[in-house]
């Protein structure tokens, strides 16, 4: 879908202006927001995507999430068959390195598979998103075939940066939306149409 080519390289652009400073800055505000929800409390497994480039920092998440005695997940792609293998990680440093686009992914010797029924709270990545949940990803399809498995009471929340929220998402019949955006500004609930 050309729509999607474009929308994708405009807002990747724009997060490729944001200094080491802004990620750092706005990433700390985004993780704080997302400690303090309800559904983050009460969830005992949270699987984090890892990230990349100038992504939202979730690898500094993780530690403290391990440190409040919750289950970390964190996916392996699989690029030939386009989907993702499911791994507990036990310590970032340890356990990570640059795999497939150079994302942190499990070392060989450290996966531990998960069985996605386990998984209670999904923080989500994304290129760009919209007030009503709606999610543009990088192309792959990996998320869109991982959601279909999960159990259809696990939240997912997207962690993005204020100016990777567009007018609308141009949505196609398998996409999920997402229940709740965390900018560093504000927590939008999209089940509710709130802000």
């Amino acid at each position: 879908m050309e729509e999607k080519k474009t929308l994708r390289k405009d807002v990747l652009c724009q997060c490729d202006l944001l200094t080491e400073e802004d990620v750092i800055s706005f990433s700390n505000s985004i993780a704080e927001k997302l400690f303090s929800l309800p559904e983050y409390q009460a969830a005992k497994t949270i699987m984090y995507y890892a990230n990349f480039n100038k992504e939202v920092v979730t690898l500094d998440m993780i530690p403290k999430t391990l440190a409040e005695g919750k289950r970390v997940i964190v996916p392996k792609t699989v690029h030939k068959e386009r989907r993702m293998i499911l791994s507990e990680v036990f310590d970032v440093e340890d356990d990570l390195t640059p795999g497939l686009w150079n994302i942190p992914e499990p070392k060989p010797d450290k996966l531990r598979p998960v069985d996605v029924k386990e998984i209670d709270f999904v923080v989500v990545p994304g290129v760009a998103f919209d007030e009503q949940g709606n999610r543009l990803g990088y192309g792959g399809g990996y998320y869109d075939r991982f959601f279909q498995d999960l159990r259809p009471d696990v939240p997912l929340v997207a962690v993005t940066y204020e100016l990777q929220m567009v007018e609308q998402i141009p949505v196609s019949p398998w996409d999920r939306t997402v229940d709740l955006i965390i900018t560093e500004k504000r927590v939008i609930d999209c089940r509710k149409g709130q802000n």
